[in-house]
């Protein structure tokens, strides 16, 4: 297996909601409110239709559980859902607190994409299983993803 460049994503993200602590851990509520992703194979913007609804354990790792709608340059609708883990560490949290930002590997921040889309043009994201890495970044989240090929 290889892993190819697909696209990055800037997500911006609401001040989330907090649900509280449940049987389950600590939920957080944050809705998306836009964004743009860019890649060889489709560019475009992210629709402000969706949320993460994060899950934080008793071992403060967040599991993410997010849905965003893609619209690339040409008028095409992806749906994008993606689940992951998100350590929140003190960097993790002060950037996120404070308007800052983290680099690539400062905290476990990771994901699986899956996609749906039903235009022809872009039909192929449908058999596509992305990974992804994420930062943060002023007033969102950076994922760099990657689609997993044969070699």
């Amino acid at each position: 297996m290889k892993l190819v460049p697909l696209m990055k994503i800037h997500v911006l993200v609401a001040s989330p909601f907090d649900i509280g602590d449940t049987t389950q851990g600590k939920r957080l509520v944050a809705n998306i409110t836009g964004g743009a992703f860019e890649g060889k194979r489709l560019t475009g913007t992210v629709c402000s239709s969706g949320a993460d609804w994060i899950l934080i354990d008793s071992e403060n790792l967040g599991h993410i559980d997010v849905r965003i709608v893609l619209q690339t340059n040409d008028g095409a609708h992806i749906y994008v859902h993606y689940t992951g883990f998100l350590d929140y560490n003190e960097k993790f949290v002060t950037a996120a607190l404070s308007g800052g930002e983290t680099k690539i590997g400062d905290s476990y921040f990771l994901s699986q994409l899956r996609f749906e889309t039903g235009a022809e043009k872009y039909k192929w994201l449908n058999r596509v299983l992305g990974v992804g890495e994420g930062r943060v970044y002023p007033g969102g989240i950076e994922y760099q993803v990657y689609e997993q090929a044969h070699d």
